[in-house]
């Protein structure tokens, strides 16, 4: 028995360091808890800002690319989650013509749950800053006000690129 524990207690602790602490995890943005793995979600669509000069790539949850792809967005359903992930666009050095992502700016989240967040018109509205991923507490009206101008369109502005299907 001494033999197994002397065996058991460095592998335990050998494992520790990959796990995920609940330290490691960014706190919920507008009382809505960070997305994880959000990193490992399909693309539905790509912008470019020129307003501000920021490239997006919108990833969705597979809810979300599944209505995507179906074409089931007016309205998206609920159990929908739309990223949206935004970098400064630079200019490539040796390649004058192409922009690429640069410094990361936000990932922001639409969750669609026409119960919940009835009186944010159906979604939940969250953002985390910089690499850092620090929850943004101004208000899910801040959100709401920028996305006013396309409520007509269940408040989403990107609509899903096209793609070619599975074979």
């Amino acid at each position: 028995m001494k033999y197994t524990a002397r065996l058991l207690v460095p592998a335990l602790v050998m494992t520790l360091p990959g796990l995920s602490p609940a330290g490691d995890i960014p706190g919920p943005s507008h009382g809505i808890a960070y997305p994880e793995g959000w990193q490992e979600w399909s693309t539905i669509a790509v912008s470019h800002r020129t307003d501000n000069n920021t490239l997006r790539v919108i990833l969705g949850n597979a809810a979300a690319v599944q209505a995507a792809r179906a074409g089931q967005t007016d309205p998206w359903p609920d159990g929908a989650v739309l990223g949206k992930v935004v970098w400064k666009d630079v200019q490539l050095e040796n390649w004058e013509a192409a922009t690429a992502p640069g410094e990361f700016v936000h990932a922001e989240f639409m969750f669609r749950d026409s119960g919940q967040y009835a009186d944010t018109h159906g979604w939940g509205w969250a953002r985390w800053v910089g690499l850092e991923q620090k929850p943004f507490d101004g208000g899910m009206q801040v959100c709401i006000s920028c996305h006013t101008p396309v409520k007509e369109r269940n408040w989403v502005f990107t609509d899903p690129a096209p793609f070619p299907p599975l074979r």
